[in-house]
C-alpha cells in the first residue's frame, strides 16, 4: 500500500489489452442518484433521455446491482472468468444495491444505508455485486467492495468482502453489516444462503489457505480465478472447501430440491503458455516448483513435466496414436451443502450438451469424433450454461445463458432445460429462449444476423410466470464507442416477451434508466463516467420454502461388502475424517455410458470381465491412475516468478492415501489394482481436486477422465462405472449393480493395517 510515483504502468496484461482494445475517455465529473423515486434524481450535467416509462413487472420486488460500465471485457466484472477481481480497472467504482418495488418505485439501499459515494470516488467509494435473499425474504447477503484509490498512482489492495442487509422495505431503513469471521485478505464473492445457517460462495482463497499460493492461476490464460465453492458459519468462522476447482466455480444457487447448482469451468489440460514457450517462441516464463511448499526448488526444463492428459500441440502427439487434447467449457454442475456426491447436473456432459466432440485415438474405427451423425435426444447443443437460475414455478427447470468466452460481458443466448433429480440426462433437450441468434456476435463489418435480439445475460424467471433479464441491443462484440463511453454495451433490466417465431425478446425496460457521473484514479489515469449505468444481476424479494438438507446413504451392495468385511462403518468414517480421506469406489469400470464413442470402449480386465461394444480392437485395462492437483507450475522465470501458481496434474503422492491403499506393485506411480469384476477401490486426499485414468498392463493410458473432482474427508462415493451409464451402456445392458471385489480386497487390507 502507499504511494507509486514511478512512471505509470499499465495494469493490465498485453494479452488482454489485445483481446479487447483497452480505450478510456476522460471527461468532466458530476454525479448523482439515489433515495427512492421512481425517476432518475440528477444534479448537474445532463444524463440521458429517461427512455419509455417503466413497466409494472412482477408480484414481488426485485433487488439488483447498478455497474459503472467497463472498457475492457478481461478479468473484468461482467467477464465469463476472473470475475473476481476488484481493481478499479476491473471493477470501477459507483454502482450500488438498489430495489425495485413491483409498481416501479425504486430505493438505492447502499446510498440509504450510508455506503457509497458521488462524483469522485475516493476511500468511500464502492462496487457492488450477486445479491442473494434469504429464505425467509426479509435479509439478503450480495458482496462489496470498498474504497479506490485517493490520489494518483495509489496503489492499495482491495477485496470483495461479504455483506448482509435487512430492512429493504418500502417503508423501512435498510441496515448493511459485513458478514463476521470470513476471510478478509481475499476476494470472497457470489454468497448464498445454506439450509443449515452457513454460507456458501467462491473465494480466491488458495485450498491451503497459504498465500505464497496466491493467487491460483487457471489452466487456460494462467489468470487469477476464484478456487472454488466455500462453506463458512459466520457465528464461530468455522470455513471449509466445498469443491476445488482448478479453473474456478461460478454463481452458486441452491435449488428446490436441496442440490447446489452452480457453473463450473472444466479446462482440464496441459499448460499452454508452457507449449507457447517450449515450441513458439513465448516469454511467459513458465517452469516447475518442485512441490506446493513455499520453499520448493524451481525447475526450468519443462519438457516431459507433464503427464495428463494427452498433449495439446502437434509436436508431441507425431508418431502416436494419440490426437492432441484441448477441452473447454463451462457447464452446470451440482454438489450437496457438505461438499459430497459432485457431478454434471444430472449427469449432463459433452455428449449431451455439444455440438462436436473430438476423438482420443487416431487408429481406431470405433473411436470417432462426433459432429451430430449420431441419434440423441436433445437437438438443440450448447456450448456453455452461465447464470443459472431455476424456475420458481416449474421445480427442476434452469434458465441460463449460452454466451461466448470473450467479447460480450458473458451475454448471448437464453436456453433452460428441465433436470430435475429423477430426470434421465438421456431425456433431457435444452430449450432455446431467444433466438439461436444471439448466442453469438457480429464483426464491425457485417450485418447482425437476422433474428439476432442483442446479448442476454442474468435471466431471472419470475413467480408470475414473466422473465426478465438484463440486455443489450448491441449484437457486435463490446468494446470502446470512440467517443465519451468506454462500452458500446448498455445493459439495462428488460422484460422479454415471446414473438411470433416462438423465441422471446427484450420488451420493456424495467427502470427509465439510472444515471450518474463518476471519476476515478485507474491508478495511472484519471477516467470519468457520465451516463446510464449497467443494471445486472436481479434477483426477487419473497420468501420461499426451505429445502431438506441432502445426504446420500452408502447403496446397498457397498453395505453389504462392509458387512462381509467385518468393517465398522462409523470407523471407517472416522478413519477417513481423521486423514483428511475418502473412499472411491467404482463398480464396474469395464462399462461406459452409450453416447461415449470418443475413447475406446471394448475393455477387459485380463483374467476377468469385460464389456464389448462392437467388433473390432478390444484394449486390456489393469490399474486405475489417480492425479491430484497440485499447484507447481509458475510463471515469469525463476529470478522473477509472478505472484501465484498454477495447477498440474501430477501422480497421487499424498502420504495418507498411499499408505492406506492396498500396494500395486506392477502398475503406474499413484495406481490401485483393477479387480476382475472390474470393480476400484481407493483412499484418496479429500478437499484437493483429483482426476484419474485407466491403463493397461503395462501402464500405458487407456481412457482417460475429463473433469476435475472433489471429494469430502469422510466421504465414500460410489460411481457404478467410469463414465456413467445413463439410459444404457455400450453394450445395450444397464448400469452395474455388483458388489465390488476390489472394495473387499481394501476392506480387508484396510482392517489388518488398522485392527
Amino acid at each position: 500500500m502507499g504511494i507509486d510515483k514511478r512512471k505509470p504502468s499499465p495494469r493490465f496484461s498485453l494479452r488482454a489489452i489485445l483481446l479487447v482494445g483497452h480505450v478510456l475517455l476522460c471527461f468532466a465529473i458530476i454525479s448523482c442518484t439515489g433515495g427512492e423515486t421512481s425517476q432518475p434524481v440528477t444534479s448537474g450535467g445532463t444524463p440521458p433521455p429517461a427512455g419509455p416509462t417503466p413497466v409494472v413487472a412482477g408480484t414481488f420486488p426485485l433487488l439488483f446491482v447498478t455497474q459503472v460500465p467497463v472498457s475492457g471485457d478481461f478479468t473484468a466484472i461482467t467477464a465469463t472468468f476472473g470475475n473476481h477481481h476488484s481493481s478499479m480497472q476491473q471493477a470501477p467504482r459507483g454502482g450500488d444495491l438498489w430495489i425495485r418495488y413491483p409498481d416501479g418505485i425504486r430505493k438505492n439501499l447502499t446510498q440509504t444505508a450510508g455506503f457509497g459515494m458521488e462524483g469522485m470516488q475516493l476511500a468511500q467509494a464502492i462496487a457492488v455485486r450477486d445479491p442473494s435473499v434469504h429464505w425467509d425474504g426479509q435479509k439478503a447477503l450480495f458482496s462489496m467492495v470498498i474504497g479506490a484509490p485517493t490520489q494518483q498512482f495509489h496503489v492499495q489492495d482491495f477485496f470483495w468482502q461479504l455483506y448482509e442487509i435487512t430492512g429493504f422495505g418500502k417503508n423501512e431503513t435498510p441496515v448493511i453489516t459485513k458478514v463476521p469471521n470470513q476471510p478478509t485478505d481475499f476476494n470472497n464473492v457470489s454468497p448464498i444462503y445454506g439450509t443449515d445457517g452457513r454460507i456458501i460462495y467462491t473465494s480466491d482463497r488458495p485450498r491451503s489457505g497459504e498465500k505464497h499460493l496466491y493467487p491460483q492461476h487457471d489452466e487456460y490464460e494462467s489468470t487469477a480465478v476464484v478456487s472454488g465453492l466455500w462453506s463458512l458459519d459466520p457465528v464461530n468462522g468455522d470455513l471449509f472447501l466445498l469443491n476445488h476447482a482448478p479453473s474456478g466455480n461460478f454463481t452458486p444457487t441452491i435449488d428446490s430440491f436441496g442440490r447446489v447448482v452452480f457453473t463450473q469451468w472444466d479446462h482440464l489440460k496441459r499448460d499452454q503458455q508452457a507449449d507457447a514457450d517450449k515450441y513458439a517462441g513465448g516469454a511467459n516464463g513458465t517452469f516447475t516448483y518442485a512441490s506446493e511448499a513455499a520453499s520448493a526448488q524451481k525447475v526450468s526444463n519443462l519438457f516431459g513435466s507433464e503427464i495428463f492428459p494427452e498433449p495439446r500441440v502437434d509436436q508431441e502427439v507425431a508418431g502416436t496414436n494419440m490426437n492432441k487434447h484441448d477441452f473447454n467449457h463451462f457447464f452446470p454442475w451440482t454438489i450437496l451443502e457438505d461438499g459430497t456426491e459432485g457431478e454434471t447436473l444430472n449427469h449432463l456432459g459433452r455428449q449431451e450438451l455439444h455440438s462436436y466432440l473430438p476423438s482420443s485415438l487416431n487408429d481406431d474405427p470405433n473411436v470417432i469424433e462426433f459432429f451430430g451423425q449420431l441419434p440423441r435426444f436433445n437437438q438443440n447443443p450448447i456450448s456453455h450454461m452461465f447464470q443459472i437460475k431455476e424456475d420458481p414455478l416449474k421445480p427442476g427447470r434452469y434458465y441460463g445463458v449460452d454466451a461466448p468466452e470473450f467479447g460480450t460481458r458473458a451475454g448471448g443466448q437464453v436456453v433452460f432445460l428441465d433436470a430435475p433429480p429423477s430426470q434421465n440426462p438421456d431425456a433431457i433437450a435444452v430449450t432455446y429462449v431467444t433466438h439461436r441468434d444471439t448466442a453469438g456476435f457480429n464483426e464491425d463489418n457485417q450485418p447482425p444476423a437476422p433474428n439476432n435480439s442483442g446479448h442476454y445475460r442474468d435471466p431471472l424467471p419470475l413467480s408470475d410466470g414473466g422473465l426478465v433479464a438484463a440486455h443489450t441491443a448491441e449484437t457486435r462484440q463490446d468494446g470502446p464507442t470512440g467517443t465519451a463511453n468506454p462500452s458500446r454495451y448498455d445493459y439495462r433490466l428488460k422484460t422479454l416477451k415471446k414473438q411470433v417465431n416462438g423465441f422471446w425478446k427484450a420488451d420493456q425496460p424495467l427502470t427509465a434508466g439510472i444515471a450518474k457521473s463518476v471519476s476515478y484514479w485507474d491508478p495511472d489515469r484519471k477516467i470519468s463516467y457520465s451516463g446510464n449505468l449497467w443494471e445486472l444481476q436481479p434477483v426477487e424479494v419473497k420468501p420461499r420454502g426451505k429445502p431438506a438438507k441432502l445426504t446420500v446413504p452408502l447403496p446397498a451392495p457397498e453395505q453389504q461388502i462392509v458387512q462381509q468385511a467385518g468393517v465398522n462403518l462409523n470407523a471407517l468414517r472416522s478413519y477417513l475424517t481423521q486423514n483428511n480421506l475418502a473412499l472411491a469406489v467404482m463398480r464396474n469400470v469395464t462399462i461406459r455410458d452409450d453416447g461415449d464413442r470418443q475413447q475406446p470402449f471394448n475393455l477387459h480386465v485380463p483374467g476377468g470381465v469385460q464389456t464389448v461394444g462392437a467388433a473390432g480392437k478390444l484394449y486390456d485395462i489393469a490399474h486405475f491412475q489417480l492425479f491430484q492437483a497440485d499447484q507447481v507450475r509458475g510463471l515469469g522465470g525463476i529470478n522473477t516468478p509472478r505472484a501465484g501458481r498454477r495447477v498440474l496434474a501430477r501422480t497421487l503422492h499424498e502420504s495418507s492415501a498411499l499408505s492406506g491403499n492396498k500396494p500395486n506393485p506392477t502398475g503406474p506411480p499413484g495406481s490401485v489394482a483393477v479387480a476382475s469384476d472390474g470393480s476400484v477401490a481407493a483412499f484418496v486426499p479429500a478437499r484437493r481436486a483429483l482426476t484419474w485414468q485407466l491403463t493397461d498392463p503395462q501402464g500405458i493410458p487407456v481412457v482417460r477422465e475429463r473433469y476435475w473432482v472433489t471429494f469430502q474427508p469422510g466421504e465414500i462415493r460410489v460411481c457404478a462405472s467410469c463414465h456413467g451409464v445413463n439410459d444404457k451402456n455400450q453394450a445395450g445392458g444397464p448400469a452395474p449393480t455388483n458388489t465390488p471385489q476390489a472394495l473387499l480386497e481394501l476392506l480387508q487390507y484396510w482392517k489388518a493395517q488398522n485392527p
